[in-house]
């Protein structure tokens, strides 16, 4: 999934697009030849088969292109959203905020401050987990460094 931006200048309307994640990855197709298994998919995220199959059951994923057998078919498009999605899993966002997003990018570019909020306020809980995580940091470099001091002087009396 990749949100359509359009970026204006004076003199003409150039289509933008979001990708998602940056820098961009690379794929292991070329666009075009971008037909991959469910297998494949699991090698490439580390996700399982179960959890794609989820991901697509609640909302998560859209419309995956189906072989003529039924097998399903992913795109390096749906590889994007797939890190987009774990990026946000590293967030904290709860899964139905991020369904919730998915919704609001089928639904289009009447969404876009939607979207924002939605991103701004997982922003928000981001930036207090980091400073959580510095005080936890800075905590354990004192322990840290108060072990190193006990153990020269132990060392010392020896």
């Amino acid at each position: 999934m990749r949100d359509l931006h359009f970026h204006h200048t004076d003199k003409e309307e150039v289509p933008r697009t979001d990708i998602c994640s940056a820098p961009p990855r690379r794929h292991p197709r070329p666009d075009g030849q971008d037909r991959y298994t469910i297998s494949e998919v699991v090698a490439f995220t580390g996700l399982t088969a179960h959890t794609l199959r989820w991901y697509e059951r609640i909302g998560l994923m859209s419309s995956i292109d189906r072989s003529h057998t039924g097998q399903r078919r992913y795109s390096n498009r749906d590889l994007d959203w797939l890190d987009f999605v774990g990026k946000l899993r590293m967030t904290g966002m709860p899964v139905a905020d991020m369904v919730r997003y998915a919704e609001l990018v089928r639904e289009g570019e009447s969404t876009y401050l939607d979207r924002r909020e939605l991103l701004e306020s997982t922003r928000r809980d981001v930036l207090t987990r980091i400073a959580e995580l510095q005080d936890t940091l800075a905590v354990l470099d004192r322990k840290i460094s108060f072990y190193g001091d006990a153990g020269r002087a132990c060392e010392g009396r020896e």
